[in-house]
């Protein structure tokens, strides 16, 4: 098949891209920037620079491609377009991806739509950010937390425009959990390292992760199988903050995190942080397993901490 991938040089993006070409799809992968063609073209994808807020760029990429199946990972979450992560300010460092995730895909299924292509797999998010009601793990019949009145509140309406309109289009939405590997585990382990990252409260808010292989793995599922609905992309361990944090500290050489109070911590790191500390839902992946067939190289965060402690 003749596969898009937009946002191929991203942190997905560059372990999707060469995963596809493995099995024999033609890749057109775009990034933003000059500079990281010739990293795309080593991955063997023929790549291309492409505004993803450009409806013009986007429909003249498409074309000119002419897949037979879209992958939308475009984010614009990293520190080169955000700056350093900072969940207190959630509205402000997602802004970009946000716009992404509703300019950017409205523009890339118009240009499915004028093309003919009919195959769309978009990337979503399910880590800490299921409904706060019932258990702790929940399925893709669970809505997302919209996270009213704080700062995560316009990336969960980004997300549910996503899961709206390309679910309407016929497409797939892969809910991936919190990304760890190589590019995704470095800014997470630093402060961990530091001791900026305490559990808070009881730290009973849980979390799904997903190891980026097996993300990638699932895309390319998704792809040929031209999946449709939504499918929580996550391994098989949803598990509390007060687990899996002194874990990944034990795995990468670092001191067990402190514990603070929930009313200490909500003015220095936010709502959103303390939420997903202490009342974040996880995910499971029962639907994927079976409808996709996917099996995960990494089936808990616990051996992957070990192999990837960075």
């Amino acid at each position: 098949m003749r596969v898009f991938v937009a946002g191929g040089s991203g942190v997905l993006g560059r372990r999707l891209v060469p995963l596809l070409v493995e099995r024999g799809h033609e890749v057109t992968a775009t990034t933003t920037g000059a500079g990281k063609l010739e990293s795309l073209a080593r991955l063997g994808a023929e790549a291309v620079v492409m505004d993803g807020l450009d409806a013009e760029s986007v429909g003249e990429a498409v074309a000119k491609a002419r897949p037979d199946v879209i992958v939308h990972q475009m984010t614009a979450i990293s520190e080169a377009h955000a700056g350093k992560a900072d969940m207190k300010h959630m509205d402000r460092w997602f802004a970009g991806t946000n716009r992404l995730r509703t300019e950017g895909t409205d523009h890339l299924l118009a240009a499915a739509e004028a093309t003919g292509v009919n195959g769309f797999v978009a990337q979503g998010y399910a880590s800490w950010n299921g409904i706060r009601e019932g258990g702790w793990v929940k399925t893709e019949e669970d809505r997302l937390d919209p996270m009213t009145g704080t700062p995560a509140e316009p990336g969960m309406a980004a997300l549910g425009h996503v899961e709206d309109v390309v679910g309407k289009a016929g497409g797939a939405v892969l809910r991936y959990g919190w990304f760890y590997g190589p590019g995704a585990t470095e800014g997470l382990v630093e402060p961990v390292r530091k001791r900026q990252f305490p559990v808070v409260g009881g730290g009973a808010g849980h979390c799904s992760w997903v190891h980026l292989d097996d993300a990638a793995s699932a895309t390319v599922l998704a792809v040929e199988q031209r999946a449709e609905g939504v499918f929580n992309i996550v391994d098989d361990e949803p598990a509390p903050a007060s687990e899996w944090l002194p874990y990944l500290a034990g795995c990468a050489g670092a001191k067990r995190p402190m514990r603070v109070p929930a009313w200490l911590a909500r003015p220095l790191a936010g709502d959103v942080a303390v939420t997903m500390m202490t009342e974040g839902r996880g995910f499971s992946n029962a639907k994927a397993k079976a409808e996709l067939g996917w099996r995960l190289r990494h089936p808990s965060w616990r051996q992957g901490f070990k192999e990837e402690p960075a």
